[in-house]
């Protein structure tokens, strides 16, 4: 008897000018179709640079694909993946009758990207910085992409929080390279306000490109005019082994149709630092003392309802 074949893995990227980003993002796509052998992976780009997403899906088409998830290829939920990317997939449905999709959710703030961005910070450091006692002078301005969504800015501050929680960095501050405040300039402002004796940049992008670029043209330029300011700059993500398996996780729960709320980022589900002893730990019903008597008696167990199975 034979295995059907999975439902095939479309990639969703941004678009940039830049030729060694999109060749990144290209490069990516095929290193995920070498992971999966088994599946038919395709990628393709909102705007700005080839192939775009439409013949990305007509790729798939043509090799025999009818049922395939969606993964967008973002760290935040903005206006691409929350509006052109589901415009254009419904578009391409109408172009190929007969084939269906899920879409699956954007990729921060994720325990491994996390990883990842603590593991750039310590390369910008010369590795000197690698536990939390050698951080505490160390304060990080994370610089996300910008947007005029403001749930997607404040995705980035979630990051920066994240971020900070339990590894011993002095503090994290957000800062945005385009439509959103404050900018890298007044973020380094902002650290040096806050007391900041060394500052690493951190740009919050998957791959290399124009925005990376200028968050570092940006940072040198303020480093000059402060020269008695320590200030380094960090690398992107970039294709690192946990961006492939959070986009194959990300992949996993669109085929199941396991898109549940917020659980990448719960402490009683994922040891993040500093509350390890936290994973696992039954949710008891409690009462809030400005309750005024109303009682949480009907299942409502802290939000999640982490004591109850969630189909994971």
């Amino acid at each position: 008897m034979t295995t059907p074949t999975p439902p095939a893995l479309l990639i969703a990227g941004h678009g940039t000018r830049d030729e060694a980003g999109a060749q990144a993002f290209r490069a990516f796509v095929e290193e995920l179709g070498r992971r999966r052998p088994d599946l038919p992976v395709a990628g393709g780009f909102i705007e700005l640079s080839p192939p775009p997403l439409a013949e990305a899906v007509g790729d798939l088409v043509g090799r025999g694909v009818r049922k395939f998830a969606a993964v967008p290829l973002m760290l935040v939920s903005a206006g691409h993946a929350k509006g052109d990317i589901p415009a254009a997939l419904a578009r391409e449905k109408e172009r190929h009758p007969g084939i269906s999709y899920t879409y699956g959710r954007p990729l921060g703030p994720h325990p491994s990207l996390l990883t990842v961005l603590e593991r750039r910070l310590d390369e910008a450091l010369g590795g000197s910085a690698r536990t939390p006692e050698d951080r505490s002078d160390v304060t990080v301005l994370l610089v996300g992409r910008g947007s005029t969504d403001p749930d997607a800015n404040a995705e980035v501050h979630k990051a920066a929080r994240l971020l900070w929680e339990g590894r011993g960095y002095a503090g994290v501050e957000t800062a945005f390279v385009s439509l959103a405040a404050p900018d890298v300039p007044s973020g380094l402002d902002r650290c040096v306000k806050l007391g900041a004796r060394r500052i690493v940049v951190l740009p919050y992008f998957l791959f290399t490109g124009i925005l990376p670029d200028r968050v570092r043209q940006q940072t040198e330029g303020w480093s000059a005019a402060n020269p008695d300011v320590e200030v380094l700059s960090a690398d992107v993500i970039g294709p690192e082994p946990e961006l492939i398996d959070l986009v194959m996780e990300r992949y996993e729960e669109a085929v199941r149709g396991d898109l549940r709320m917020n659980c990448d980022t719960c402490v009683y589900r994922i040891a993040l630092p500093g509350f390890e002893d936290k994973v696992g730990m039954p949710q008891q019903p409690h009462f809030h003392p400005d309750d005024d008597g109303h009682h949480h008696g009907h299942g409502h167990s802290h939000g999640h309802g982490h004591s109850h199975s969630h189909a994971h």
